[in-house]
Formats: C-alpha cells, sequence, structure tokens
C-alpha cells in the first residue's frame, strides 16, 4: 500500500455515496422495524418501496464500502496530519477500521435477519445501530475539530481529490 497526500476522486465519492446511504438507512429503518415485528409475529409483510429502500439500502454500503477497501488497499489513503498527537491518531485508527467493520457487519446481519429469519442477527443489527450513530457522531465532531480548531486539513482531503 502506498502513502498518499490525498484520497483520489473515486474514494471520495464513495465516502459521500456511502455517507448519504446511511443516513438514508437511518431515515426508514422506523418503517423496517414496523416490517420486522409484522415478520415476528408469523405475519407476512406487503411489498413497501421504503422497507426495500433499506434493504437495497444496506446490500449497496456493503458493496460499496467493499470497494472503497479495495481502492484503499491498491492506492494507499494519506498519512495523519504532521504533529498531530499520537493518541488523536490513534484513535482515528480505531474509530475508522470499526466504522468499517460495521459498515459490513450490519448488511450482512441486516441480510441473514431478513432474508433468512435469523433472530439472534436482526438483534445485533439493532445494537450495532447505536454503535454506528455513535461512531459517525465521533467522525463529524473529529474532523471538524480537526478543520476548526487544528486546522490541519483533514477535512478538506475529502473535498478536493489528489492523484
Amino acid at each position: 500500500m502506498s502513502v498518499r497526500t490525498g484520497f483520489s476522486v473515486t474514494q471520495i465519492r464513495l465516502h459521500w455515496i456511502i455517507a448519504a446511504l446511511i443516513v438514508i438507512q437511518f431515515v426508514f429503518h422506523e418503517w423496517m422495524v414496523e416490517a420486522w415485528e409484522i415478520i415476528e409475529k408469523g405475519g407476512t409483510v406487503a411489498y413497501s418501496p421504503l422497507v426495500a429502500s433499506h434493504v437495497f439500502g444496506g446490500i449497496a454500503v456493503l458493496l460499496l464500502v467493499l470497494w472503497r477497501l479495495v481502492l484503499r488497499f491498491r492506492r494507499g489513503v494519506p498519512l495523519p496530519p504532521e504533529n498531530e498527537p499520537a493518541l488523536l491518531q490513534l484513535m482515528a485508527h480505531i474509530v475508522h477500521w470499526s466504522l468499517y467493520a460495521l459498515m459490513i457487519l450490519m448488511p450482512l446481519s441486516g441480510m441473514a435477519a431478513w432474508f433468512l429469519g435469523v433472530e439472534a442477527a436482526a438483534e445485533a443489527h439493532e445494537i450495532m445501530r447505536i454503535f454506528m450513530l455513535v461512531l459517525v457522531a465521533i467522525h463529524i465532531l473529529a474532523s471538524l475539530f480537526h478543520h476548526f480548531v487544528l486546522k490541519s486539513g483533514v477535512l478538506l482531503r475529502m473535498k478536493n481529490p489528489s492523484e
């Protein structure tokens, strides 16, 4: 894996597309919960575009994250900002890889629940949802902290591509 000064256009676009899809997943969450409760009671769920959006949105997140990881390993990523404390680097590393793990595990657990009826997968999916919310909040706050307080240019790396 090579070291880069910034992200490619594709990496940046994937970041923002995945971010938007995750927001949509949270928006359509309640309709999915209602549909799952019907299934748990032995009922049948009629087709709903909102439920379908959640299901196919999750599958899209999984596929796009896998693509993003391939690019990350092939192309590399920028180094942390100069003079960034080791603790901040470690925290960023933990948060980023935890987000990647959740962006893979959540769609897989959702598919196991929805398509295979695995209730434990549905419960795990719901628990991971809370962790995802927390990690996304930390990621956003850290980006803003880097931009406005440290003025490290980290946020601009997800706006301005480099070769």
